[in-house]
């Protein structure tokens, strides 16, 4: 999913988002979420500005105690530099503390436990990542999150309809 920042998007510090995961949220229950530092090439950090990023397929893995973002796709801009040959795929490293990463290898051992990818944002001129510790949900979880979801646009409608 392919997301330009949005000036809705700027906090009050200048603040913004890169890129939405909306899979996530429907794919996983979320029970807990960090924001990790990311390790960026300065290509990276400029396709970012330019909103060149797709998250959706995006996972975190932990090998040997650290963690790791696959699947994130940052397109390279076209006036790239010459000397670098960038790998849009290429496995990203997230920063987090050292107890909160030997917390999150405890809960992802457990059964059912995943971390997934929910937003790139930017924070104080640095990217940060936000990562979610979930569970996958069923089919029928899915459905009932659709079925919630078309309610409360068909009560928008109703109460937009009637203020008219």
């Amino acid at each position: 999913m392919s997301t330009k920042p949005s000036k809705a998007a700027t906090t009050k510090t200048g603040d913004s988002r890169i890129a939405d995961n909306k899979k996530a949220v429907f794919n996983y229950a979320i029970e807990e979420r960090f924001e990790a530092g990311m390790v960026l090439e300065g290509w990276e950090v400029k396709a970012l500005r330019e909103g060149k990023v797709q998250l959706t397929d995006g996972y975190v893995i932990i090998r040997s105690g650290e963690l790791f973002l696959i699947g994130c796709q940052i397109n390279p801009l076209n006036t790239a530099s010459s000397h670098v040959t960038p790998d849009s795929v290429r496995t990203k490293k997230l920063l987090l503390q050292k107890d909160q990463i030997r917390r999150l290898i405890g809960k992802v051992e457990q059964k059912g436990y995943t971390l997934v990818p929910l937003n790139l944002h930017w924070k104080n001129g640095k990217v940060k990542c936000e990562i979610a510790l979930g569970k996958g949900k069923a089919e029928h979880d899915k459905r009932d999150t659709i079925k919630d979801r078309e309610g409360k646009r068909e009560v928008e409608r109703v109460m937009k309809s009637r203020t008219r």
